[in-house]
This record gives structure tokens, C-alpha cells and sequence, in this order.
């Protein structure tokens, strides 16, 4: 026998209320279809579910038997469809972001604290990798979205990349080194200088180490880090010249300086990248929404 819902639907209404109206009230529909659901659901078990006067209506046995089984899974069902609702409304949900812990402190923190303050129902859920390492995240469906730095070899043809916001990266150094101050200094003199790098691995070493191979240039690393957040802190005590996004520090007020450079680093981006397949829920739409919006 082929399961209909919508029978099952009746019956429970039918039952829960004891009344062929108030279920014609509950579900929108005519008493006589109410009745008709009800003697195809009977006709399908084979066996009466009902037993109706002309003063109020029982449950028979064989009722009161289905009536037990199918009101938890009408109550699941209920909650379910209230929960989707739910969803759609953004009173419920979360979002989850891939990005790096510059990313996530630096650009992302206003915006998070935006969207916390209209949906503050909706969960957000943030893994700090690499840019490179969000990637991964994102193939293995483990967040909805990364926000990474650009460019990153390991995008693929599978996702969407929607940039969002360009920045240059600036050599920064405290008094120790005040004789580059005021001072357009070359790359390659900054190889007699002590340099604090990030890891190798990720995009923000790569690409500086492709920029510099352009120019036939090598600079090896005094120190490698795995967050800028230790390198500005590192170069604030002068233990070398630190390579840095620029929207990671204000410059106003600090213990450190950019050091210019004759060469201009090319400028990079910032971009939302998430899988073209997969569609984004309506909190991770919204939550876009805030930052483009601000654009």
C-alpha cells in the first residue's frame, strides 16, 4: 500500500479534535472532502476508524491503535515545516565562513557585528585556515562560503569568485630602522634588512615570492609566522621589517612606519568564493548582502 500523506493528514486533524469541522476548519478545506479522506484511508486499511453519531464522533480501536502511531510523526512533521519557516524568516539557522585570521579580524568584524545585530537568531560559525586551506573547506562542503585573498592557486573551475574589496600589502619597521623612514628604499636593498615573513604556504608569502621572481629577486626570511597579527607584534620590538596587508594595521598612533618602496607591489583582492553547484541559504545571502552593500 502506497503511503498518502495527505490521508494520514485528515485523520490525524479528525482525530486530535474529535470533529469532521474543526479539521475542514484546520486544513482549509470542505467537511465533505474531510469525510471523503477519511472513508479512502478506511477503505485502504480495510478496517473503521471512526465511529460518528449525530452528536459527536469516536475513535474506534483500530483508531485509537493508528491514532498513537501517527501523531508523533504528524507533530515531526509539523515542526519540521515550522523550522523551514522558521529559516526562511532568518529567526532561525546559521552560517558558516571560511577565512583566514587577518580576514576574519581585520575586514570581517564590523560586518559580522552588523549582521549579529539585525539576525541575532542565526548562529555564525567561522574556521580560521589559510586561504588555501579554505579552499579545501569549501570542497568538502564544510562551510558555505570562504572569503579569501586573490590571487589563489587553488581555486577551481567548480566555484564563483566574487571580488569584494582591493588592498596593497606595505613593508612596515619601527625606530629601530628610522633610517628608512623617509627614505624610497629599493627591494633589493631590503635583502641587508632582517625580514619577518609569513609561512611559506601561505598566498600572501606565494605571492610576494612571485613578485619578486618577476624582478629576479630573492629574499630569504629572517623569521616565518604563521599570523600577521605576531608579525606586526614582532616588528613593534624591531626584530626585523615585517610584509603586511595594509588594511591589518592603522598606522596612526603606532610604534611602527611603512617603509616605501621605488617598486609598487601589485595590488590584491579580497573575494567571496563558494561552490557553483551548492546554493547558499538565505542567512549566507543576507549576510553577502552587508558587504556588498557597503561597496
Amino acid at each position: 500500500m502506497a503511503l498518502n500523506y495527505e490521508l494520514y493528514k485528515v485523520f490525524h486533524q479528525v482525530a486530535l479534535h474529535l470533529s469532521f469541522s474543526k479539521a475542514a476548519d484546520n486544513l482549509f478545506i470542505s467537511q465533505s472532502a474531510v469525510s471523503q479522506n477519511i472513508k479512502n484511508l478506511e477503505a485502504e486499511l480495510q478496517t473503521k476508524l471512526f465511529i460518528r453519531s449525530t452528536k459527536n464522533v469516536k475513535l474506534t480501536e483500530a483508531g485509537k491503535t493508528l491514532f498513537d502511531h501517527i501523531e508523533p510523526a504528524c507533530n515531526l512533521i509539523e515542526n519540521g515545516e515550522k523550522s523551514i519557516k522558521e529559516i526562511n524568516a532568518l529567526k532561525k539557522g546559521e552560517i558558516h565562513i571560511g577565512a583566514n585570521d587577518t580576514i576574519s579580524k581585520d575586514y570581517l568584524l564590523p560586518y559580522l557585528s552588523k549582521f549579529h545585530q539585525l539576525y541575532p537568531n542565526i548562529q555564525i560559525k567561522i574556521t580560521n585556515r589559510t586561504s588555501s586551506t579554505c579552499i579545501s573547506l569549501l570542497m568538502q562542503n564544510k562551510v558555505d562560503f570562504i572569503i579569501s585573498n586573490l590571487p589563489n592557486p587553488k581555486i577551481t573551475k567548480q566555484m564563483n569568485v566574487d571580488e569584494i574589496f582591493a588592498f596593497n600589502d606595505i613593508f612596515i619597521a619601527n625606530k629601530e630602522f628610522n633610517e628608512l623612514k623617509n627614505d624610497n628604499v629599493t627591494l633589493k636593498k631590503l635583502k641587508e634588512y632582517p625580514l619577518l615573513m609569513l609561512e611559506s604556504k601561505t598566498t600572501t608569502r606565494q605571492f610576494f615570492e612571485n613578485t619578486l621572481n618577476k624582478a629576479e629577486i630573492k629574499i630569504e626570511a629572517a623569521v616565518e609566522l604563521g599570523s600577521v597579527d605576531l608579525l606586526i607584534e614582532m616588528t613593534k620590538i624591531g626584530l626585523g621589517i615585517s610584509l603586511v596587508p595594509e588594511y591589518s594595521i592603522n598606522l596612526k598612533n603606532q610604534e611602527v612606519f611603512e617603509v616605501i618602496t621605488k617598486e609598487k607591489l601589485p595590488t590584491r583582492k579580497l573575494a567571496v568564493i563558494k561552490m557553483k553547484n551548492i546554493p547558499l541559504s538565505k542567512a549566507a545571502k543576507k549576510f553577502l548582502k552587508i558587504i556588498k552593500n557597503s561597496l
